[in-house]
Formats: C-alpha cells, structure tokens, sequence
C-alpha cells in the first residue's frame, strides 16, 4: 500500500511538473509544538521539537503552486504517570503536498493532505527509554493547513502551520489517539524566483 501511494505521488508530480512554469528547491527546518488527542488525552501536554527536510516549490501559474516536501518531524507527547514526568516521543518522515495561493507580497496561503511513516516511538521516565513502536501504526494521514512568506529577491521565507491527524495511531482497539500539531519554521529556495 505504502509503495503504491508513493508511486502515485512520484507519477503524480512528474505530471504536474511537466505542466509547470517553474520548480525551485529548498531546504527547510524548525520547531514543533505536539501533542496527542483522543479518548485517554485529558493530562497530555504539548512536546516541543523540531523539523528539517527538503522542499519543492511547483510554480503552476502567477497565484497558485504546488509545494511537495519530505520532512523529519519530532512530535509526541508528555504527561505525568503516577508523579513521574514521562515523554513520549514519536518520530516520523512526514510528506505534505501543499496547494497554495500565493499573493503579489510574497504571502502564500496553503492547505493539503500529509502522510507520515512512522521512523521511531521511545516512551521516556526518568533516564529510562523504552521502545513503543508496536503500540502505534506505520502510518498517520493528517491535514495541514499554514501560511507562509518568501521575500523573492533572497529566497528566504518562513511558515507557519497547524498540522491536523485524521487516523488513529494507537495499535490499541479500546483507545482512539490523534496527532495535532503546530509547526514554525524558516526554509530558502534555491535560484528562487517569484
């Protein structure tokens, strides 16, 4: 299954980009503020972290573009366990495919579909790490919805997002939980042009 949506992503690109004005590049990085909702949530708090990963900025005309990326993310939880901190960390390779409506400022408006594939999961108490992997599913589908900025004559800009899970990542059939998240961060754009 994963094979098969990678392949329609890649044909799905490779389709868009023979259709577009121009590609750019980048790189990107920045901080995560997540948690996880559902149905056993009540005590969890937000886990800071951060993202790095690569970009492609698909032009399609003067307003609208494309903007697949391949993330690390570091998202999670943390919460008190009978009066022990403990911190659940969770670590994915996330692909978002944003469609954005860009203005003549250099200010972008963005919205689309992400896939995360599960890297890691450690449960954290004390100076304990213990593996959690086979407590969580392979793969998390979410919503992402952001603004972003480039200034054009250098490429740099910055994002911000609220990144919304759609599946339950919990192995565990009595309990539903759901990734949400916050995300800011700063990208440059190779030989960018507006």
């Amino acid at each position: 299954m994963k094979s098969f949506l990678f392949a329609l992503i890649a044909l799905f690109l490779l389709t868009v980009s023979t259709q577009a004005q121009h590609v750019n590049v980048g790189i990107k990085g920045g901080l995560n503020a997540y948690t996880i909702q559902g149905d056993n949530s009540g005590n969890f708090d937000p886990k800071l972290s951060f993202n790095v990963g690569l970009l492609g900025h698909i032009h399609m005309d003067n307003q609208f573009a494309l903007q697949p990326e391949v993330v690390f993310s570091g998202q999670g939880t943390q919460y008190k366990s009978g009066g022990s901190d403990v911190k659940l960390n969770l670590n994915y390779v996330n692909i978002p495919l944003l469609f954005q409506y860009m203005f003549d400022n250099g200010f972008r408006l963005e919205a689309g579909p992400q896939l995360g594939i599960l890297a890691s999961a450690k449960s954290e108490i004390g100076n304990n790490s213990t593996d959690v992997k086979n407590n969580y599913k392979s793969t998390d589908i979410g919503l992402v919805v952001g603004m972003s900025y480039v200034k054009p004559s250098t490429g740099f800009g910055y994002d911000l997002r609220y990144v919304h899970g759609l599946t339950d990542i919990s192995e565990n059939n009595a309990s539903n939980s759901y990734n949400r998240g916050l995300q800011l961060g700063i990208f440059y754009l190779f030989q960018h042009r507006s």
